[in-house]
């Protein structure tokens, strides 16, 4: 074969000779054989040679065109042998066939120039191929003035390089340098084949310089060259008026340049950085309205090839749009692309009118069907526009189907065959340029979030590996880090400028397509755009453009005109915050109000002032979709746009007539007010998905990263804050989309609910207080049900070892304690309810949130919530107490105390108490371990406290800390003591006395101190400041119909009873825990201090206090003393609870106490006397107790029973009851100081006793204390009065010498009680009725201030009788002597005496003279005995007058005193007189003289007998006290007439008396015997034969008498006296009447003894 080569000029030549021959057939055969030897690949270069200028003859000749053609292309395709000179004649030999005038050789010939020039760039490029590993200095290409020699250049590349210049001269309509031979050419094909080269062989172009050269130096200028017609035509213009006229643009070369233009930008863009920015800036310009329509098109179709190639655009930006002084070209093309948009909707394109075309016939049938592809489309089954089309203004444009999205398959660039430009159908240029904006987005959105994707991707794995690489390797991984990240920053920096050229005119193209948009799918691609952008300047991180698109699709979605109030309004009253395209200098259309789209929905706008309704069309339906999707796919790139997004989706869903329901989920349903909400079935049945979408959209933000979920949540407390806003002031239904969406986002992001809780619950809380119920009520039940659902979830670590968490969840639930409405309060109760039946076991820490809450409850909110509250409060108690922390009880009982407090309902109040008896019993069953918790506790607490070098600060504090939980238990009962309502008081007075009876020895000892002093103490105080200060006025009634009894009918009556109660539990706690309470310090003044409230209670003016307080008294002295080894002690008084006393010596530091239930006192008592000897107390602080007892005692009997000083009718006047409890307390006292009860005290105690005795009592009670005033009984007082003073005598009986010296001081005191019977004691100036005055059937009538003095009769009778034998014991004794008592006692019992009949009882004389006899007879012997020392003297004349007043007293006996009853009283007249006779008289002479004769007197007084004219007939003998005359006479003769008559002047004085009676004697029967005879027959007055015969019964005693003395005691002259009666009552027996006869019959008989025979002497019968 090489052989063949070598020779085959020579094998060739026989076949070009017989081409020669120009002879068809043998041309043919020779051409075949040519062909042959070509494609075996025998033909030398020369032969090569040979043939084609053979061919070119044959050409020259027009022979055989298409055979030459196809031997040309069979030679050059087959091997490189032709090139240089014979390359360029073959070439210019198939130009030439081109341009024949057969049209097939023209056409042949074409398309083999077109496979030629391919060839020879093949060739190139296998030459490359071939020497690509040998590297040949590049030489720098100088500007080559010699066009034919490119000697650098290999030869193929030669070759090429002289056609591809050739070609550009050719069409440039220059000559060519190598196609020598060319004789004509076309421009067009020129721009073909160029365009051809360029695309197929870029790689040539771009590996050698020279080629690249040739681009920048010939093709550029070229093609800038060839575009001036077009840059230069404008339409419309007059052609005529300008005087060169312009050439018109040819649409063939037009479109050829705009081809060439494509592939110079595609391929050789980095080459041609200035040229391209030339080519892109008159694309644009060719958009321009004033080009012609087809330029238009085709412009837009090559824009559409440049959208398609993202990478190019990239290049575009970074080459222009990011460098400062450059165009920014890749914007102009997105802003001409918009503006090109809008131009056509403005101005109509000439030809098409703006009216719709025909829409009939195949058309219609055609749209059914696009309905059926789209099954989603809202209600577009048969709408009004038929063809899909934009509709803007009247300008109806429709959509043609033109090209496969991502490819930019144009029509007309390829209409190659067309000479005249074509015309275009309408809306072809809108569709290509409508696909554009897609293809651009689509393909900047791809290619950005691909490369955004790996560089994350990058970042993620370096990251990785840099955090696992010990030290060392660290920094290297940190340089590679940062040159990565550098890169980033580049690329970053080329995103945001792409973005930022291209966002403002797409969105304002978009829009405007949007509104105009009437095809669903049109619809759906622009959303998808514009979500797009969305979404990348979301990840980019720009904020103003993705806001922008975020705005205009909310805007689609709501109705129009609508869109703008919400979105752009600056106004302040509507809510929503000002969103517009700031700064951009794209103009923007304001959407179309006459939409032609299907309305669906009809509702309420969203605004404070609703005017009217407003339309949903389906397209706003679509745009919602969208915005659903935007928010539920790339949620994390929407920051602050959420605010938008949401505040959109608020507007719809309230048009649309959505409504939160439980979980915070939207449902169907519509509020009362306002026009319905009227829904297509197409939406009714769309609602549940929408519904359904938005909640998976807040579902979604489980996935969302912290930051962006943070700008979900803000975006959501900013609406609701705006919603709030729109509330205020009215009470109509609120937007609840935010408050609603809130509680379902804090729902579904339960795991890290940490992050979100305080924005979201801080937020929550402030709705919770808004004045609109609606909302409030939402506010409420999303906080609740997040907090119930936060409790319940199952948190990663558990709550219960996550105590932080917990009291964040709970926090807000406390919060919710500072608003004031109710329906929220009754909400947050509910829910702690709630939280309690499910979590209350394992609240934990959480507790005191959870106490606190029901604490919060203040009184006046209201009673339903009060009783939620304590339900509460009752559940805690009964159920939790034992899961709870032990630090938490004190919690527990502070709110238990808070609801004693409330006083809406008393039942509460009351039922609050219960439960704290319950909480004190649990302490007790629980004390161990409570105990050993607390201290656990407190021990932790200390150490904190000393490491921040603070004290320790919590109420009661030195006590222990379980101490310190019962003392807030007692003080919380102290409160409720003294609460203003009297059940409360009292429940909890019991409650708080019982508990510390039952539960008080579990305390440490030194911690009574504290119950003593801080409890119990404070507690009086209040009480008694509080019944001092009560109100006095009555009280109707208790609320109701409840009546109330009139002791409690006034507040301080009620308050009366709760100082009762106070005062007796304390003093039971003294007597019962006087063990405890007396080892402590200081017990003394403790003691003192009750005292003093004993002391002020006793004396408040209000009887029951004052009698309870004494009872009080009564109770403490009862105290046992304590126990001493040798005593058994007395049994401990039973308390209703059974208490173990735990006694020995508990002092402060023993923390180990015994906590035991013992019930049998046994028991008890046997600890009592355990091992331990209990403390004995001092002897002398005990009496120091009993001192102060003895004071308090002295005080309040002084200040009670001293007398008023002014008397009016609210004079207060101790009771009865009250004075005998005083009285009776004194015995008991006694007992404990009797040793150093001193004269004092005694005079202390009369000033008492006596006050006390002499109170008067008030006429309503006296029918119940007084006795009958007929009774002689002694009413308790004055029983209690004796008794003390017995005490005091027996008590000086058998005591010391120095202690007798009281006698006295105690006749003194019975004796003042013995004047009573005569002059009852007065009581300060109080006017009081005598009591025989006061009959009981009066008393009911008498005005309550009448005051009765008691009947003192009875009671001075007994102190009489104690007197009588008190003396008889005592008579004797020194003091008793020397203090005059005898005479004390006589001038006492001279007062009732000397009354006699005048004394209120006649009793009291009798008995007072039956005492006189008694005492006498005891005492004169004594007076005797000490006549010589005169202690006595002034006694006698006392007796002496005492007799003298009783004797001839000058009361008149009563009339109706019957006879027996006389003669009974002169049996006693009679006894005194033998009293006489028997005890002084014959004694005289130890007696004072005066005395004596004082005695005689008064019986010669009595035996003479003046009698009383007022006695009638009848009664005059009897009323004479004959038997008493007759003794006293008697007396009176054996004293006279007595051997014992010492001194002459006591015979004197009797002798005196006797002659007086004689004398006397002789005158009566005188003038009887006188009188008798001169009346004659008429008897004599009663009274006087009554007389005669008193004298004649005288005279006959006399005579009787005389004769019993001793003859020498009797003097002569009174014998002669005597017998010289004899002739007188001898005249008298003329008398008539009877009884003086027998008188004188009886007075005559003795004389008989005077009868002796005369003696010689008679001197006695002479004086």
């Amino acid at each position: 074969m090489p052989a063949l080569k070598e020779n085959s000029s020579e094998v060739v030549q026989p076949f070009l000779m017989g081409c020669g021959t120009k002879e068809p057939k043998i041309t043919q055969l020779c051409l075949a054989a040519i062909q042959r030897l070509m494609s075996h690949e025998v033909v030398s270069e020369a032969a090569a040679g040979n043939i084609i200028n053979m061919l070119w003859q044959l050409m020259e000749n027009s022979l055989e065109e298409l055979k030459l053609l196809q031997t040309v292309l069979v030679l050059l395709t087959t091997n490189t042998v032709v090139h240089d000179e014979a390359l360029s004649k073959a070439i210019v030999l198939c130009f030439r066939l081109h341009f024949t005038k057969d049209n097939i050789t023209n056409n042949t010939a074409a398309a083999t120039v077109r496979q030629v020039v391919t060839v020879v760039f093949e060739r190139v490029v296998a030459e490359d191929e071939r020497y690509k590993d040998i590297i040949d200095q590049p030489v720098a290409v100088q500007g080559n003035s010699n066009r034919r020699s490119v000697s650098t250049l290999k030869p193929c590349a030669k070759d090429a390089y002289m056609l591809f210049q050739d070609l550009c001269q050719l069409v440039n309509a220059d000559a060519p340098y190598w196609l020598v031979g060319m004789t004509e050419m076309t421009r067009t094909f020129g721009l073909e084949l160029l365009e051809s080269v360029l695309n197929d062989f870029p790689q040539v172009f771009l590996q050698h310089q020279e080629f690249s050269f040739l681009l920048k130096e010939r093709v550029c200028p070229l093609v800038i060259k060839l575009f001036s017609p077009n840059i230069k035509f404008r339409q419309g213009s007059s052609t005529s008026s300008s005087p060169a006229p312009v050439e018109k643009p040819y649409f063939p070369i037009c479109m050829r340049l705009l081809r060439v233009v494509s592939v110079l930008i595609k391929q050789f863009y980095s080459l041609l950085v200035t040229e391209c920015e030339i080519f892109l800036s008159l694309l644009v310009k060719f958009l321009d309205a004033d080009k012609p329509q087809w330029l238009r098109a085709v412009a837009v179709e090559s824009i559409h090839r440049l959208c398609v190639q993202p990478q190019l655009l990239r290049s575009f930006c970074q080459s222009y749009d990011m460098k400062q002084h450059s165009t920014k070209v890749f914007r102009d093309i997105v802003n001409a692309l918009g503006s090109f948009i809008q131009s056509l909707f403005l101005v109509p394109s000439t030809g098409n009118t703006s009216a719709t075309p025909n829409q009939t016939g195949s058309n219609a049938s055609g749209n059914t069907g696009s309905a059926q592809t789209n099954p989603g489309v809202l209600g577009m089954g048969g709408g009004a526009t038929v063809l899909p089309a934009f509709e803007y203004r009247g300008t109806w444009i429709p959509i043609l189907n033109v090209t496969v999205q991502g490819s930019a398959k144009a029509t007309y660039l390829e209409m190659l065959d067309k000479v005249e430009p074509p015309t275009i159908p309408e809306g072809y240029a809108m569709s290509v340029a409508f696909h554009c904006l897609l293809d651009l987005v689509r393909g900047i959105t791809t290619m950005i979030e691909g490369e955004l994707g790996d560089t994350e991707t990058v970042t993620q794995t370096t990251a990785e590996t840099t955090s696992l690489p010990a030290q060392s390797s660290e920094q290297q991984d940190s340089q590679s880090l940062s040159d990565q990240s550098e890169k980033e920053l580049v690329s970053r920096a080329v995103w945001e400028e792409m973005v930022n050229a291209c966002w403002c005119g797409l969105l304002a193209a978009l829009s405007l397509l949007l509104d105009a948009s009437t095809d669903e799918a049109a619809t759906e691609n622009i959303l998808k755009a514009e979500l797009t952008m969305a979404a990348l300047c979301g990840r980019l991180g720009l904020v103003t453009s993705r806001d922008a698109f975020i705005t205009a699709i909310c805007k689609g979605s709501l109705p129009p005109h609508y869109a703008l109030t919400v979105l752009n309004s600056t106004t302040a009253a509507l809510s929503s915050k000002s969103y517009s395209i700031q700064g951009q200098n794209v103009q923007m259309i304001s959407p179309s109000s006459e939409s032609h789209q299907q309305v669906v929905a009809v509702g309420q706008p969203l605004a404070l002032q609703p005017q009217g309704t407003v339309m949903l069309t389906s397209k706003n339906i679509q745009c919602m979709r969208t915005l659903l999707n935007l928010a539920h796919f790339h949620g994390a790139v929407l920051g602050t746009s959420w605010q938008l997004v949401l505040a959109t989706l608020q507007h719809l869903v309230w048009i649309l007539g959505l409504k939160p329901s439980v979980g915070g989920a939207l449902k169907p349903g519509r509020a009362v007010e306002g026009p319905s909400t009227v829904l297509t079935t197409a939406v009714m049945t769309d609602l549940p998905s929408i519904s359904n979408m938005i909640s998976k959209l807040f579902e979604n933000s489980q996935y969302l990263d912290d930051v962006s979920l943070h700008h979900l949540i803000n975006a959501l407390c900013s609406l609701s804050l705006e919603a709030m806003d729109m509330a205020y002031g009215n009470n109509k239904e609120p937007s609840l989309f935010a408050v609603a969406k809130l509680l379902e986002t804090g729902l579904v992001n339960m795991r890290r609910i940490e992050i979100l809780w305080r924005p979201l619950t801080g937020h929550l809380l402030e709705v919770c207080q808004h004045p609109n119920s609606r909302m409030r009520e939402w506010g409420a039940e999303a906080l609740t049900s997040l907090i119930k659902a936060g409790l319940t979830f199952r948190h990663d670590p558990p709550l219960s070892q996550n105590q932080r968490l917990q009291l964040l969840l709970l926090n807000p639930l406390k919060e919710l304690s500072n608003i004031s409405h109710p329906d929220i309060r009754i909400k947050q109760l509910e829910c702690v309810l709630q939280i309690l039946q499910s979590q209350g076991d394992s609240l934990g820490p959480g507790w005191p949130l959870v106490l606190g809450v029901m604490g919060a409850i203040q009184s006046d909110q209201g009673e339903s919530l009060i009783r939620t509250a304590f339900q509460c409060l009752q559940l805690v108690v009964t159920d939790f107490l034992p899961t709870m922390p032990c630090t938490c009880l004190q919690i527990v009982v502070e709110v238990a105390g808070s609801f004693g407090l409330h006083n809406q309902e008393l039942n509460i109040s009351l039922t609050s108490i219960g439960l704290l008896w319950n909480i004190s019993d649990y302490f007790f069953q629980r004390g161990e371990i409570i105990e050993k918790e607390l201290n656990r506790e407190e021990a932790v607490l200390q150490k904190q406290a000393e490491e921040k070098g603070v004290v320790l600060n919590r109420p009661f504090h030195p006590a222990s800390p379980f101490d310190c939980l019962w003392l807030c238990l007692y003080a919380k009962l102290g409160e409720l003591c003294v609460d203003p309502r009297p059940a409360v008081r009292k429940s909890a007075g019991q409650t708080l006395f019982s508990t510390i009876g039952a539960h008080g020895t579990l305390l440490q000892h030194s911690t009574w101190h504290t119950v003593i002093w801080k409890v119990l103490f404070h507690l009086l105080d209040r009480v008694r400041e509080s019944s001092t200060t009560a109100d006095k006025e009555k009280i109707e009634s208790g609320g109701g119909n409840i009546l109330i009894h009139h002791s409690r009918d006034t507040a301080e009556k009620q308050w009366a009873e709760t100082w009762v109660l106070t005062l007796a539990g304390v003093a039971r706690i003294f007597n019962t825990r006087r063990y405890l309470l007396q080892p402590l310090g200081d017990f003394s003044q403790a003691w003192d201090v009750l005292l003093d409230h004993i002391q002020s209670a006793a004396l408040s003016k209000n009887n029951e206090v004052s009698l309870a307080a004494l009872k009080s008294f009564q109770e403490i002295l009862q105290i046992v003393s304590p126990v001493r080894d040798s005593e058994k002690p007395e049994t401990p008084p039973a308390i209703n609870v059974s208490v173990p006393l735990v006694v020995g010596t508990t002092t402060a530091t023993s923390l180990g106490r015994s906590f035991m239930r013992t019930d049998s006192i046994g028991e008890r008592i046997g600890r009592y006397n355990g091992s331990e000897p209990p403390v004995i107390t001092d002897e002398i602080e005990d009496l120091n107790l009993w001192w102060a007892a003895w004071n308090s005692w002295y005080r309040i009997g002084s200040e009670s029973t001293r007398p008023p000083i002014t008397c009016d009718k609210l004079t207060f006047i101790p009771s009865q009851p009250f004075l005998t409890a005083l009285i009776q307390i004194f015995p008991a006292l006694y007992q404990h100081i009797k040793t150093g009860f001193s004269m004092d005290d005694l005079q202390k105690l009369g000033v008492i006793l006596h006050g006390a005795v002499s109170v008067p009592i008030s006429s309503d009670a006296s029918p119940f204390i007084l006795p009958s005033y007929t009774e002689a009984v002694l009413t308790s007082l004055q029983e209690a009065v004796l008794t003390a003073l017995d005490v005091l005598q027996k008590a000086i009986c058998v005591g010391s010498e120095s202690m007798q010296i009281m006698y006295p001081a105690i006749f003194d005191q019975l004796l003042a009680f013995v004047e009573f019977s005569c002059k009852p004691p007065q009581y300060g100036q109080l006017e009081t009725k005598h009591i025989a005055n006061a009959k009981y059937n009066q008393i009911q009538l008498f005005a309550p201030a009448e005051w009765v003095a008691l009947n003192y009769v009875p009671f001075a009778e007994r102190s009489l009788e104690v007197v009588v034998d008190l003396y008889q014991k005592t008579a004797c004794h020194k003091a008793v002597v020397t203090e005059k008592v005898l005479q004390n006692i006589i001038k006492t019992l001279r007062i009732p005496l000397s009354l006699k009949y005048s004394c209120p009882s006649e009793s009291t004389w009798k008995l007072a003279v039956s005492s006189l006899l008694k005492v006498l007879s005891i005492g004169l012997p004594v007076a005797r005995q000490h006549a010589s020392s005169g202690k006595f003297d002034s006694m006698w004349p006392e007796l002496a007058n005492t007799f003298e007043d009783f004797l001839f007293t000058k009361s008149t006996p009563p009339d109706n005193l019957s006879i027996q009853e006389f003669q009974k009283n002169e049996s006693i007249d009679v006894e005194v007189v033998q009293l006489i006779s028997t005890e002084i008289l014959p004694y005289a002479n130890f007696i004072p003289k005066e005395f004596v004769g004082q005695i005689m007197t008064m019986l010669n007084k009595g035996s003479i007998h003046s009698q009383s004219s007022s006695f009638t007939e009848a009664e005059i003998d009897i009323r004479m006290r004959e038997e008493f005359s007759k003794v006293c006479f008697e007396t009176l003769l054996q004293f006279s007439f007595s051997n014992k008559v010492t001194t002459p002047q006591e015979g004197y004085i009797s002798r005196m008396a006797l002659s007086v009676l004689l004398k006397r004697s002789q005158d009566v029967l005188h003038r009887y015997i006188e009188d008798e005879r001169l009346s004659g027959k008429c008897p004599l007055p009663r009274q006087q034969v009554t007389e005669i015969i008193f004298v004649l019964k005288a005279v006959s005693t006399l005579i009787d008498s005389l004769k019993k003395t001793q003859p020498e005691n009797v003097d002569a002259s009174t014998w002669a006296q005597v017998i010289a009666l004899y002739p007188t009552l001898v005249e008298c027996i003329t008398c008539s009447s009877s009884e003086v006869c027998s008188a004188l019959k009886e007075a005559l008989v003795p004389f008989k003894d005077f009868m002796h025979p005369p003696a010689s002497k008679v001197q006695n019968g002479e004086s």
